[in-house]
């Protein structure tokens, strides 16, 4: 069964557009949600708490702790999770001691609030009302969606052994705590957390709380920085800058550019919607709409990946699934009331996505297409009006911009460049850079060689592997004199591996030459354009919408990352009719 359904999604097209809009859209979810979560936890707690301020004061208190949170992030998840930590250990002991307090003292017998049984006689005495109260219900377990972002900063069995042992419990005390607490003040159910905490405990719980919701949007700054990369990685998401933080995590990063794009939304929607009501709607929404698509995805994997027994399949659907729809339903009732926040904002990021997405996947559809063999023939047939290429003292850098594609032929605009300059330095280097997901590669692992073409055509194709860590360039060195040492360094050491004789000795004579020569850089640069005959919508998606985006985006290329001269480097334009 798993093998017929992997079968038929893999044949259908439309399933396979639905799976990748889902899955830009539940990522665009759970960005939408890292604008809100540090909206609501720098609202919430000081509206509650500080009603003596106006409500214009408020805001701008809240506005400075969003400004303050994310400022912060420049200086890395590690550094920033290591003063957390301290604070969410004393959270949940303050959570669970006061809880078990309040659950002593007023009436220890609601542990039988434990029971499912009581849901069903809740439902069945309330209706409607029940079940618009989900919405509100909802907020009890944010957080959770986030989790599996956060697993990207984390290992799996810290965020298992954190859930189960530390918060599931600590989070069961308190509510159980606020309940008994309510069943004596049942006129406190509007502020039951702050009123039931013992009355000299007050401020510093206080304290506590508004650090523990600033680190609650923390980790989802954080959850939201990984998808953003993850993305990326997949080519689903515009170049950003990547920043790693940790030499021991590489899950660990800062985004600049979403940095401060958050900072700008979360104060927008703060401003816009003054108080905690339309906010907490909006979350509501975007919280189960992220739990309802995983869950989804997790069918999926359950019957085709992981080849679960059926019966358990449809049990894990009817207790989870079920729940989660009637969750909702209930959050979808208070569209209007701010509902409609992350699903638009969701809209427009998965938009962008799907734009840039569809974009590069045409383009390296057209780069396989259009490769050129590596033989001497096909390298010389843009030239077709000269009898054969010339040939030019010094070394060409032919820069990709870490295609997959130059790694199974010559690129397109290789052509395009012989084509419109029949000449070829006396040695050229197709290179390709790689940043792997380690702090640092050793230096003798971190170019490889192979040749294209014949001998006597002196031209190469390397691959140079960066771990985010390694620093590109030597004490009182610039990045480019380093990285051009290394390279003509291994290559030698290459071609006195695979030469012998005259030819070797040849060989090693005309690379030096070029050394000596001097080094120019080639870099190519792409113009998007649809092909002739395209539809309105193509023309749209790729002539206007990747054209937008390609014009707001940071392009970062080679000279950027060895920081090459302009005197030595020539950019090569051309043009891809998709």
């Amino acid at each position: 069964m798993a093998s017929r359904l992997k079968s038929k999604l893999e044949d259908s097209q439309f399933a396979k557009y639905a799976l990748l809009v889902a899955s830009m859209f539940c990522a665009a979810m759970v960005i939408g949600d890292g604008v809100l979560t540090p909206c609501i936890s720098g609202v919430y707690k000081l509206i509650n708490k500080a009603s003596w301020f106006p409500s214009e004061t408020v805001v701008g208190i809240s506005i400075v702790i969003l400004i303050g949170l994310f400022a912060a992030q420049r200086l890395g998840t590690e550094r920033v999770g290591s003063c957390f930590a301290p604070v969410m250990c004393v959270w949940f002991a303050i959570n669970g001691g006061i809880g078990l307090y309040n659950l002593l003292k007023y009436d220890p017998s609601v542990v039988r609030a434990l029971d499912p049984r009581y849901i069903v006689r809740y439902f069945s005495r309330n209706g409607k009302e029940a079940w618009i109260s989900l919405g509100g219900v909802v907020l009890a377990t944010t957080g959770s969606e986030a989790m599996f972002a956060d697993v990207g900063h984390f290992s799996v069995r810290a965020v298992q052994l954190s859930m189960c042992v530390v918060v599931y419990p600590a989070l069961v005390l308190a509510y159980l705590g606020q309940v008994a607490f309510l069943t004596k003040n049942p006129h406190l159910v509007a502020d039951a957390f702050f009123k039931s905490i013992p009355g000299t405990l007050y401020w510093p719980v206080f304290v506590v709380a508004i650090l523990a919701s600033v680190i609650a949007s923390q980790a989802l700054i954080s959850g939201t920085f990984s998808i953003v990369q993850q993305s990326h990685s997949m080519g689903c998401f515009p170049p950003v800058t990547i920043v790693h933080t940790s030499s021991k995590s590489p899950g660990q990063i800062y985004v600049p550019e979403v940095n401060w794009l958050l900072m700008v939304a979360c104060v927008a929607v703060t401003v816009g919607f003054q108080t905690t009501a339309g906010i907490c709607n909006a979350y509501g929404m975007a919280v189960v709409m992220v739990m309802v698509i995983t869950t989804s995805f997790l069918v999926l994997i359950m019957v085709m990946i992981w080849k679960v027994n059926l019966l358990l399949v449809v049990s894990f659907v009817a207790t989870i699934g079920t729940t989660e729809l009637a969750y909702l339903t209930s959050v979808l009732y208070k569209f209007p009331q701010g509902g409609y926040l992350p699903l638009t904002f969701a809209g427009v990021l998965m938009l962008i996505m799907y734009t840039w997405s569809d974009v590069q996947r045409r383009r390296h559809h057209y780069e396989l297409h259009h490769r050129i063999s590596p033989d001497e023939d096909s390298i010389g047939a843009g030239a077709t009006t000269h009898q054969s290429l010339s040939r030019l003292p010094g070394i060409a850098v032919f820069h990709s911009d870490g295609d997959p594609a130059p790694l199974h032929g010559i690129p397109p605009v290789f052509k395009h460049y012989v084509a419109n300059i029949p000449a070829l330095h006396s040695v050229v280097v197709l290179v390709s850079i790689r940043t792997v997901h380690v702090a640092r590669v050793r230096v003798e692992e971190r170019m490889t060689f192979s040749r294209v073409g014949p001998p006597e055509m002196r031209m190469y194709r390397c691959v140079a592997r960066y771990g985010y860590e390694d620093g590109r360039r030597r004490s009182g060195e610039s990045g480019h004199v380093a990285f051009e040492e290394m390279l003509v360094k291994v290559l030698m050491e290459f071609v006195r591996a695979n030469a012998m004789g005259l030819e070797l000795v040849e060989e090693i004579e005309v690379i030096q030459r070029a050394w000596d020569d001097g080094v120019v850089h080639l870099i190519g640069e792409y113009e998007m354009i649809a092909g002739e005959g395209s539809g309105f919508w193509k023309r749209l998606l790729v002539d206007w919408g990747y054209s937008l985006l390609g014009k707001i985006v940071w392009r970062r290329s080679g000279p950027r990352v060895f920081d090459l001269p302009c005197s030595r480097t020539v950019r090569v334009g051309m043009t891809y009719q998709l």
